[in-house]
């Protein structure tokens, strides 16, 4: 729905309406949406008088009964509010289907950008460090943040997460008609091995990366939001960690061998490496990460069950991706 207008669909546009009346104060008179950016949502620019919104709708399908949760979502950016994570303001919840045919939520604009080649012109070096920098302090953020005083208790069950976490992934796998992956088993049994003790419980994003933050347009590089909570829950922080590390390029490795989409923006000259981004978290929080490689591991093996499973619904053409990133789990198991 690139609008929602009287000549475009009038019983739309009357029920967004009705519902924008009784809950979103400001803006009046007819209410135009077009897309606005491109996520797992429907993301969508909500214009209506000389208000504007951002408008968070859920797909018609996913592949996971937890997967765009529009209440989960709304009640952690709530949870976020007068906190020091940068997060988007939440507005309104509707979980009606018969508003616009699928559960959404308004939040606030954001005035800033997801980083994305082309960066600004004034994004040198120095500027692309301190973003990268920046980006690490903010997930230290969210792992100091105080869920319980916020009222998260419940929100997650922390109590086991990190030993559940092969199965759970194994069993999403299952639900879909797979075939058989190479080395899989050999790393889901290195992970249970050498599982870690999970140090104290903590508010984790469940997908934080460069795609799912805004950064501020004015330099000192900050910031200014963190996007797309869908999958948050109460668990291992470091769990974050390395999923934002395995998709961390350094010079001298191939492009081939991480997740795609990950290596443009930290391949740029001046970026940290992930060694200084893990001593910077560890200093950031007091958590001891020793034990990274077990968390970036764990990272492939579950980009692997979700790409895989995505295979089975849209086709093979993924399935090359998937023994890639099971291989490199394997040789960084071999390694650590």
């Amino acid at each position: 729905m690139n609008e929602v207008a009287g000549e475009a669909d009038s019983a739309v546009a009357d029920r967004l309406a009705a519902w924008l009346d009784d809950r979103v104060p400001g803006g009046s008179g007819p209410v135009r949406m077009e897309p606005y950016a491109r996520a797992s949502n429907e993301i969508l620019l909500m214009t209506r008088g000389d208000e504007r919104w951002i408008v968070r709708k859920a797909p018609g399908a996913k592949l996971s009964a937890t997967a765009h949760n529009m209440a989960r979502e709304f009640r952690v950016l709530r949870a976020l509010e007068g906190s020091d994570v940068p997060h988007p303001v939440p507005v309104a919840l509707c979980e009606d289907d018969d508003v616009l045919g699928a559960p959404f939520m308004v939040l606030g604009v954001v005035d800033g950008f997801t980083p994305e080649l082309p960066l600004p012109p004034t994004f040198d070096g120095p500027a692309r460090r301190a973003m990268a920098f920046d980006l690490i302090d903010t997930l230290a953020a969210v792992e100091r943040f105080d869920w319980r005083a916020a009222g998260l208790e419940g929100f997650g069950k922390p109590d086991g997460f990190l030993e559940r976490q092969v199965d759970r992934w194994l069993g999403q796998l299952a639900t879909y008609p797979t075939r058989e992956i190479p080395l899989l088993d050999g790393v889901a049994s290195w992970l249970r091995d050498r599982c870690p003790s999970m140090g104290r419980p903590a508010l984790l994003h469940g997908d934080y990366q460069w795609r799912n933050v805004m950064v501020g347009h004015q330099l000192p590089a900050r910031i200014v939001a963190v996007i797309d909570w869908e999958l948050a829950t109460i668990g291992d922080p470091l769990v974050d960690l390395g999923w934002l590390l395995v998709r961390w390029f350094e010079p001298g490795e191939h492009a081939h061998e991480h997740p795609p989409g990950t290596v443009e923006l930290t391949a740029l000259d001046g970026m940290p490496t992930r060694v200084e981004l893990a001593d910077r978290y560890a200093t950031q929080t007091g958590r001891d990460v020793g034990d990274v490689d077990f968390y970036r591991v764990l990272a492939l093996f579950k980009l692997a069950a979700i790409v895989e499973a995505r295979t089975a619904l849209d086709g093979p053409s993924n399935a090359a991706m998937v023994d890639d990133m099971v291989r490199r789990a394997a040789s960084i198991a071999e390694s650590a």
